[in-house]
């Protein structure tokens, strides 16, 4: 059965999603697709990003088997937990990862606390998309690399759009636009 909502999850620190980064670029384009509604929403606790707050905010937002993530950087992050108990459409990561990194607000967020549930993350969505750049600043290639490897996602691998943080993602646009012609 296809998707019928989209659900954009931002990274931490973005304030006013709609006007960070491509997010709000991306519903506008992902709600012309017919029958699919887009939600973008500014998060509760956006700095650190706190499990313990978006992944009910997620349920709030009725995020279910008729939903695709797409999660980028901290919300990245939230998608995979979220999947770990939850059942959804698919999720398109941007920018993943899958430790702490050494820094004291990732770790407070919670998402590292524990190891991933990568079986259970991989049997509750269907499509794993994932794009990650060579060159991102803040989070190592093998980081990327390996919750592709873990997850066996369709990695999507770039040189040179560091954290994807540009205005527009024809990209992202394409994959979501294949995943619902295909479904």
């Amino acid at each position: 059965m296809p998707f019928k909502k989209v659900v954009i999850l931002p990274g931490n620190g973005s304030g006013d999603v709609e006007r960070s980064n491509w997010y709000g670029w991306a519903r506008k384009q992902i709600n012309k697709i017919p029958d699919v509604t887009c939600i973008l929403k500014n998060m509760p606790d956006p700095v650190t990003a706190r499990e313990c707050v978006w992944l009910p905010f997620m349920e709030e937002l009725g995020c279910d088997e008729n939903t695709l993530l797409i999660g980028h950087s901290s919300g990245a992050a939230a998608a995979m937990r979220y999947a770990e108990t939850h059942q959804v459409f698919g999720i398109i990561l941007v920018g993943a990862y899958m430790s702490d990194l050494g820094d004291s607000n990732e770790r407070a967020s919670g998402y590292f606390s524990r190891p991933w549930d990568w079986s259970s993350i991989q049997s509750n969505a269907g499509p794993l998309v994932q794009f990650g750049s060579s060159d991102d600043p803040f989070l190592p290639w093998e980081e990327q690399q390996e919750v592709a490897d873990r997850l066996q996602t369709d990695l999507r691998q770039y040189s040179d759009r560091g954290h994807f943080q540009n205005t527009t993602f024809p990209e992202l646009l394409a994959a979501v636009t294949k995943l619902k012609t295909a479904a």
